[in-house]
């Protein structure tokens, strides 16, 4: 019997740690409040990006294991304070900051909840790849996954590609953690150079011989990026500074490691 759920495993594991989400519009948060003038200075977070996140060579790196209860606790009023707002008041450049630092931050509380882990994708249960479809917030009455957030209220809402280098899953794969807390008032300039520094890093456009490494999330989301090959290469050829040649041949990878400093 052990032996047969352990085959079973082995064969519906890959299963988990393929598959990437489409995006699904959901109707409820389809709406904004034009004329709003309030706003967030995500003060907070920024506090705990500047105490706790680092570059180390192409990657920012959270030092996890130094966080303090005091900081803890300040993260957790943080996430409370943004999900005490009903994010539909706002403007939609305040709600698209609000939605991507919100999900940063739940990301690294679970991340220091479960500290030391070698990886996002080994929280949940037995049976699950990582998080992504565990609810840990309430907003305006509504219980939310990180899945939520990214695949059915941002990508959806907002179809802009460059969401992706703006949420971060906590691994050293993923477009890095952005230093700056996302603020309304610099949106624009803020997602141009998290594109800019991921597709001209090793991580995100590599060459490999004759061949081209990608991060695989031009795979997993490429009707994101123009929907087939050229539409990927149109887009990475945007930003990065050696272009990428329109019959290369590409590759992809991630990995999954976490996004930790070191001691």
């Amino acid at each position: 019997m052990q032996k047969r759920l352990i085959l079973l495993f082995c064969l519906v594991f890959p299963l988990f740690s393929q598959a990437a989400p489409k995006a699904e519009y959901w109707a409820m948060w389809d709406a904004h409040n034009p004329d709003s003038q309030a706003t967030f200075t995500h003060h907070s977070w920024q506090v705990l990006l500047d105490k706790y996140l680092q570059p180390q060579g192409q990657h920012t790196l959270f030092n996890y294991a130094a966080v303090t209860d005091a900081d803890k606790k300040a993260l957790d009023h943080y996430i409370r304070m943004l999900t005490a707002r009903d994010p539909r008041t706002l403007t939609k450049n305040e709600q698209y900051a609000y939605w991507v630092n919100l999900y940063n931050a739940v990301t690294v509380k679970l991340i220091i909840a479960e500290y030391p882990v070698s990886s996002i994708t080994k929280l949940g249960g037995l049976f699950s790849f990582g998080s992504w479809d565990d609810e840990v917030v309430t907003v305006a009455g509504e219980p939310l996954t990180l899945n939520d957030i990214e695949h059915r209220i941002l990508r959806p809402l907002w179809q802009d590609p460059r969401t992706h280098y703006a949420v971060n899953c906590a691994s050293l794969g993923c477009p890095n953690l952005q230093p700056k807390a996302f603020q309304a008032n610099a949106l624009e300039a803020q997602l141009e150079q998290a594109a800019y520094r991921f597709i001209n890093s090793d991580k995100g456009v590599s060459q490999q011989g004759d061949q081209w490494q990608l991060s695989s999330i031009y795979e997993w989301f490429e009707a994101d990026f123009g929907g087939d090959k050229q539409g990927v290469i149109a887009h990475i050829n945007q930003y990065r500074d050696i272009p990428l040649p329109q019959e290369a041949t590409l590759e992809y990878d991630y990995n999954w490691d976490l996004n930790q400093l070191a001691d």
